[in-house]
């Protein structure tokens, strides 16, 4: 015989599905194994995810069949939870991971969700972001998501390069979050740099958003710096290209230049009167 998900979720037969819905979200923050410590939270969560998903909303309906509807559960009770919540959990909003927060079996659900006008009943995505004084010892404002700092990596072109136009192929690994939306993998990825021609050395190409991904950050944008390559022969300077030439004593020119003096006249800031006499007798009028 088959679960009778009606029980796990604790409503009666033929429950409306925002009925079903205000269900998994009260008994899904309840045992919720972040906020729950208790040995058997994690089964009972996983079993409150089959209940909702094998008959819920997420399966498009009302729980069929009561308590003879047999249904093997093969999915991620993280992930769905945070798909019904938005793509995250609100435990990483609302409560820290160091505690601080009610835990589950003392929080009202009914009246957390009430505060931002979800009523009981209602269903709607979670609000990614907002500040709130919470009251009754459930913390203070909430701290929005800030993002980590620019990561410049150095790219390195050679004279040609920058002369003709290339692109190069960058290799990077960043950490992205998991379906549960709290642990994390390592990914390595491509990132395509179309040099320009001309292109000066200092010149930044940025890839928003490419740095490490944690439930907590938003990831950095990851920058490319240009840099030339030392040239055996030649080197750069802005847009000049300069060849430094080795000649012997023979070889020097045998011509002399000019020297050239420029003179920058340096005016006092300021001056008494009598200097300012002697000066209109000096200079002409």
């Amino acid at each position: 015989m088959g679960k009778d998900y009606y029980n796990v979720l604790g409503i009666q037969k033929g429950a409306t599905e925002d009925e079903i819905k205000k269900a998994y979200r009260k008994q899904a923050l309840r045992y919720h194994p972040d906020k729950n410590k208790s040995p058997a939270a994690e089964d009972k969560f996983k079993e409150i995810a089959e209940a909702y998903d094998g008959g819920g909303p997420s399966a498009g309906g009302g729980v069929p069949g009561g308590p003879n509807f047999s249904y093997s559960f093969q999915g991620d009770p993280h992930a769905i939870f945070a798909e019904f919540f938005g793509g995250r959990s609100p435990f990483d909003q609302f409560f820290p991971r160091n505690g601080g927060g009610p835990d589950g079996d003392n929080m009202d659900t009914d009246d957390l969700f009430a505060r931002f006008g979800m009523g009981g009943g209602g269903m709607g995505g979670f609000p990614r972001s907002f500040s709130t004084g919470m009251g009754g010892g459930m913390g203070g404002q909430m701290v929005e998501k800030h993002q980590d700092p620019p990561m410049l990596h150095d790219l390195r072109v050679t004279l040609e390069e920058v002369f003709s136009g290339c692109t190069k192929r960058m290799k990077i690994s960043h950490k992205r979050l998991n379906a549960d939306r709290r642990t994390t993998r390592t990914e390595d990825k491509i990132l395509e740099v179309e040099i320009k021609k001309g292109w000066k050395e200092g010149t930044k190409i940025t890839f928003p958003k490419e740095g490490d991904e944690t439930p907590t950050n938003i990831p950095a944008d990851v920058v490319f710096v240009v840099k030339d390559k030392p040239h055996p022969v030649f080197r750069r300077e802005g847009s000049d290209i300069v060849y430094p030439a080795k000649v012997s004593l023979r070889e020097r020119p045998d011509r002399r230049g000019d020297l050239l003096v420029e003179y920058e006249v340096v005016f006092p800031e300021r001056l008494s009167q009598s200097a300012k006499e002697t000066i209109a007798q000096v200079l002409p009028p």
